[in-house]
């Protein structure tokens, strides 16, 4: 049906967001089977980088580290074979999907043949495919992800890294850029590792090349073939309108961005705003929106579809929008997503704002110490949100007062 009405509006060309239909190849074919253009990489391309054992081959060919693990496995055997090859613990992984789903950590061979038909099993109902394999379990990584632009013409450059280390349960809620603990030889290196990583599959468009970080070292993690839901703090940091980017790519024009003028400038941070109870395990939160108002000002974006009144359906992902900052300096831009926290009303349900106001404050995201355990490790921040529900609810009583809800959330900063 997306096929029939881009044909009967005459439409050239479907950019595919980074929803479902971003990385899906049968689309993407039949774009081209209908003389449509698709806004990002060629079939083949997502085909390549879609499986994760086939595309760590792929990299560790093509000189991009990658992290110590096995093949395909076929038998729990081989997998007690392999695993004591590499070293214990063992991440088990599925080699089709995301999201972390069915990965199990195995510390000795006991754990591991309990593990292995579980994780088949998960991937199988998840993705179609039990195909598993190991990696070495990195304690306390940091996801780091390099953002790649690619052109017809065989040109390539990366814009830097997005620091993705918070999440909960594998799943992102609140990126930067750059990262606090990416110097500027490590991202020049990374960097490097990410457009060679493109250019190993032919890749045309924008993408993510996907690192975990670890005592000064890094390891190919996986390629997300779309744009990422973090695009924005890479474009305000990079002053680079990623889309456009995208547009002018699939129009067949000569990338016009050079490697050697694209630095970072100031610090821009992401926070998912999530409709979810964080106090009840972050049980989803749907329901009728009764009050809306947006943050504004200076360095202040808000992407999202919602309003007032609207509906937050229980059939799908619980985010509901972005808020994203930008600043001179990280510690402004701290400051700047507290206060823009603070005025960002929604009435009707519960969103994880005064939990993103909670990771704020905390003493290890201020020094930029943190790892992919951060949310875990940090429990206390349950309580701290809600400490915070308190201080944000004269923001709600001025739904209908922007100039009045800005002053009060000045004021709080200030204070605290």
């Amino acid at each position: 049906r997306i096929i029939d009405a881009a044909k009967a509006t005459g439409a050239e060309a479907i950019h595919p967001g980074y929803g479902f239909l971003s990385e899906n190849q049968q689309f993407a074919r039949a774009c081209a089977d209908n003389g449509i253009v698709f806004i990002g990489p060629s079939p083949e391309a997502m085909a390549a980088m879609g499986e994760k054992v086939p595309a760590r081959q792929r990299m560790r060919d093509s000189g991009v580290p990658i992290v110590p693990g096995s093949d395909a496995l076929e038998d729990v055997e081989g997998a007690v074979a392999a695993a004591t090859e590499v070293g214990y613990p063992v991440l088990i992984k599925a080699s089709a999907g995301g999201g972390g789903i069915g990965m199990r950590v195995a510390h000795d061979e006991k754990e591991l043949r309990e593990s292995l038909e579980a994780a088949q099993s998960t991937a199988q109902r998840a993705f179609g495919n039990a195909t598993v394999f190991l990696e070495r379990y990195v304690d306390s990584p940091r996801h780091i992800e390099i953002q790649v632009l690619a052109d017809t013409h065989g040109n390539i450059v990366h814009l830097g890294e997005r620091e993705c280390s918070i999440q909960r349960r594998h799943q992102k809620i609140l990126e930067e850029a750059p990262s606090p603990t990416i110097d500027a030889a490590t991202r020049a290196r990374m960097g490097e590792a990410a457009v060679t990583a493109a250019r190993a599959v032919g890749y045309v468009n924008a993408g993510t090349v996907e690192f975990i970080y670890s005592n000064g070292e890094f390891f190919f993690l996986e390629m997300n073939t779309r744009l990422q839901v973090e695009h924005p703090i890479t474009e305000l940091v990079y002053g680079v309108d990623l889309v456009v980017e995208q547009l002018r790519i699939a129009a067949g024009e000569v990338l016009q961005l050079r490697q050697e003028d694209l630095v970072p400038r100031g610090h821009a941070i992401e926070c998912r705003v999530n409709a979810e109870r964080y106090a009840k395990n972050f049980m989803p939160s749907p329901g009728q929106v009764t009050g809306y108002r947006e943050p504004s000002g200076p360095g202040v974006r808000v992407d999202s579809s919602l309003a007032a009144p609207g509906m937050v359906s229980p059939n799908y992902d619980p985010m509901i929008a972005k808020l994203i900052v930008w600043a001179p300096t990280r510690e402004l831009a701290i400051a700047r997503m507290r206060r823009a926290l603070l005025e960002y009303a929604i009435t009707g349900i519960s969103t994880n704002m005064c939990y993103h106001l909670a990771i704020l404050d905390d003493p290890d995201f201020i020094s930029g110490d943190y790892t992919t355990h951060f949310i875990e490790g940090h429990p206390e921040l349950i309580a701290a949100a809600e400490a915070w529900e308190e201080r944000k609810q004269p923001f709600l009583r001025v739904l209908r007062d922007p100039a009045r809800a800005a002053a009060i959330a000045a004021a709080a900063v200030a204070v605290s």
